[in-house]
C-alpha cells in the first residue's frame, strides 16, 4: 500500500479516537493507538518507540481513571462507597443501554440510586454525590481528549519531520 495513503488512514483514525473520547459510539484512544501503531509500524517513521510506549501507557491509564475517577469525585461530594459501586455498577449496565449516552445515563442513576439505597431519606446528598461523579466524568474525558490530541499532535509533527 502506498505510504501517502496510510498516512492518510492513520491521521483519519487518530482524529476518530479524538471524537471518540467525547463520543461514545466510537472507541476513542483505541482508535488513536491503532493509528499510531499503524504510522510506526505501517511506514518508513522514524517515530520513536518511546512515544509508542508512552501513549500504549497513558491509553490504559486513561481507561483506568475513566471508572476510578467519578467515584473518587462522588466521593468528595459527599458521596459513600454506595454511590461509588453504584457509579461502576450503573456504567457497565448503562453501556447495554439502547439509548444514546446510555454508558453516562448509567452511571449517573447508579451513583444517585447506590446513594439513596445507603440513605433514602438524604436525596440532597444523592444529588451531591451525582454531581461529584459528573464532575469526574469530565475530568477523565478531558485526560482522554488531551492525550488523543497529543498523539495527534505527534504523529503530524513527525509526518512534517520536525520531531
Amino acid at each position: 500500500m502506498d505510504t501517502t495513503l496510510i498516512d492518510i488512514l492513520c491521521l483519519i483514525l487518530l482524529f476518530l479516537g479524538i471524537l471518540g473520547t467525547f463520543l461514545p459510539v466510537l472507541p476513542g484512544l483505541l482508535l488513536s493507538i491503532c493509528g499510531l501503531l499503524i504510522y510506526k509500524f505501517g511506514t518508513d517513521a522514524d517515530l520513536s518507540m518511546i512515544y509508542v510506549w508512552a501513549f500504549i501507557i497513558l491509553t490504559i491509564a486513561s481507561v483506568v481513571l475513566n471508572y476510578v475517577i467519578p467515584a473518587k469525585t462522588n466521593q468528595k461530594y459527599g458521596g459513600t462507597r454506595w454511590g461509588s459501586i453504584g457509579s461502576v455498577i450503573g456504567t457497565i449496565v448503562g453501556l447495554f443501554l439502547p439509548i444514546p449516552l446510555g454508558f453516562l445515563v448509567g452511571m449517573f442513576a447508579g451513583v444517585f440510586i447506590g446513594e439513596l439505597l445507603h440513605d433514602s431519606k438524604d436525596f440532597n446528598k444523592a444529588l451531591r454525590s451525582t454531581k461529584g461523579a459528573f464532575i469526574g466524568f469530565i475530568y477523565g474525558t478531558g485526560f482522554s481528549f488531551v492525550v488523543g490530541v497529543a498523539m495527534f499532535l505527534v504523529v503530524v509533527l513527525n509526518m512534517l519531520a520536525i520531531i
